[in-house]
């Protein structure tokens, strides 16, 4: 039987939305992991991955679901949903792999401004104080700051921001052409008659 077929179409689908389910768990996982380790402590961040996390197992639970079942409305759904979802990430994904160092260190600054949690975080794991420089009238959670003799964290951090931002970017890719993949073999699949249902019920 060629891939072709409907027991194909159902069974990649099928496989695609139990590798979201996996990969939404691992978010999760990962988020709850760092906040109970105490490697995170900003809840902004943690509530992202988290929410991201459901997110993607609730639009895999209802590709599952209506892959099973092959339920026309359900699989429209899940076909609208995941292909906004492959704009946006494909966009992010882009937008990661395009940005200069400049603009790193801008996007950087502002983060670091901005997020006052994740700035302790890192302070903390980094052991280094202030951003551009070390002022030691400020107050600093790392330990070298005990002794006064600390190097700033910008140049620690983008060290490895383009390295990160080009991970995630090509991760993005990759999971967007998933998604990209998914709205088609959706499409073909919500077109094609079950051989094993009564063909005058189809549609």
């Amino acid at each position: 039987m060629v891939c072709g077929g409907f027991a194909c179409s159902k069974n990649c689908l099928c496989a695609l939305n139990l590798l979201y389910t996996l990969v939404s768990l691992l978010l999760i996982g990962i988020a709850a992991w760092g906040i109970g380790f105490g490697l995170i402590s900003s809840f902004r961040v943690v509530g992202v991955a988290i929410a991201v996390g459901i997110f993607l197992f609730f639009i895999a639970l209802v590709g599952l679901i209506g892959a099973v079942k092959h339920h026309q409305v359900l699989l429209f759904f899940y076909m609208i949903i995941l292909l906004l979802v492959f704009i946006v990430q494909f966009s992010v994904s882009c937008a990661c792999l395009a940005l200069n160092k400049e603009q790193q260190s801008q996007l950087l600054e502002v983060g670091w401004n901005n997020t006052k949690s994740a700035r302790t975080d890192l302070e903390r794991n980094l052991n280094c104080c202030g951003f551009r420089f070390f002022d030691p009238n400020e107050t600093c959670s790392s330990d070298c700051f005990r002794s006064h003799h600390c190097q700033p964290c910008a140049p620690i951090i983008e060290e490895y921001s383009g390295m990160v931002l080009r991970f995630v970017g090509g991760i993005g890719l990759f999971f967007s052409f998933t998604e990209i993949l998914g709205v088609w073999l959706t499409y073909r699949y919500r077109n094609q008659k079950d051989p094993r249902a009564n063909p005058s019920a189809f549609l």
